[in-house]
């Protein structure tokens, strides 16, 4: 019973904390969201089963990582190059019909791939894509041309 009380406990204390460091819509978490997010769903873990089962110490830790997220965030808005180091940049896939072979090589993305995120959203072919886009969270982005 006490496991349960304490998974509970530490469910909500980490949706209140999440909550007051801040949100972003889901497809737009970036790398450094997604970091916060799993670090500190592992500190609440460990309370719930591992050796030191302190809920009081698990709630400082994380209550430690929500502050450095939230200092670094500060740092991040004030700081473009901070920004761009932590979220990374835009990269252009496709661009007037000529695939961008070594980003998509270096990011580990098939053309294949651009063109089924194409079809999701209503394009058919190569020749209608004016450009594709590897956005910061992942997603890839179609701009359809006027062909």
């Amino acid at each position: 019973m006490e496991a349960s009380v304490r998974a509970i406990l530490s469910y909500i204390f980490l949706v209140l904390v999440v909550r007051i460091v801040g949100r972003r819509p889901g497809k737009q978490i970036t790398p450094f969201e997604f970091v916060l997010v799993f670090f500190m769903g592992g500190l609440a873990l460990t309370a719930m089963v591992g050796d030191d089962a302190s809920l009081t110490n698990a709630f400082i830790q994380i209550l430690t990582v929500a502050l450095a997220h939230f200092l670094i965030a500060i740092a991040r808005t004030k700081s473009s190059r901070l920004a761009r180091l932590l979220d990374g940049t835009p990269l252009i896939l496709l661009e007037n019909g000529m695939w961008r072979s070594n980003t998509l090589s270096k990011m580990r993305i098939q053309d294949d791939d651009v063109m089924a995120q194409a079809r999701d959203q209503g394009v058919s072919t190569l020749d209608k894509i004016e450009i594709a886009i590897l956005e910061r969270n992942g997603q890839i982005s179609i701009i359809e041309g006027s062909k």
